[in-house]
């Protein structure tokens, strides 16, 4: 359903070393950095077909997280689950909400574990068992 989902970052080296460390926990590859015709750096990480990117906003405002928004990522256990969370808050990340765990809900039980990045956005790391 998605190909890409970008995010603003007001310190695009600051976000891209948290992103290298947490998105490394789930196997994605080095990211890829493009400079828009404005001269805004991005940076693109790939992984099983999808495209994760922080981006310094090319309107020139200050990036700003989304009230209300949470980017999930996949996770292949409740291990990961853990590694993500840990490996975001030892990075600049900040844990919020119940610590990484099982929560039981309609859809059975779920292993999350959520943060905020270095510009704020709520970050989720989820695996659904089965």
């Amino acid at each position: 359903m998605f190909n890409h989902i970008m995010v603003g970052s007001n310190d695009i080296e600051k976000s891209k070393a948290f992103y290298d460390a947490v998105l490394g926990v789930l196997g994605a590859g080095n990211a890829i950095r493009n400079e828009a015709p404005t001269g805004h750096v991005r940076y693109f990480y790939l992984h099983d077909g999808n495209a994760f990117c922080i981006s310094e906003p090319i309107n020139g405002e200050p990036a700003t997280h989304a009230n209300g928004a949470t980017i999930g990522f996949k996770c292949s256990s409740p291990e990961q689950v853990k590694t993500f969370h840990d490996v975001a808050v030892e990075n600049g990340g900040v844990s919020i909400e119940d610590a990484p765990g099982p929560r039981t809900s309609d859809m059975g039980t779920l292993h999350l574990s959520y943060v905020r990045d270095p510009d704020g956005n709520k970050l989720c790391a989820i695996h659904r068992p089965g």
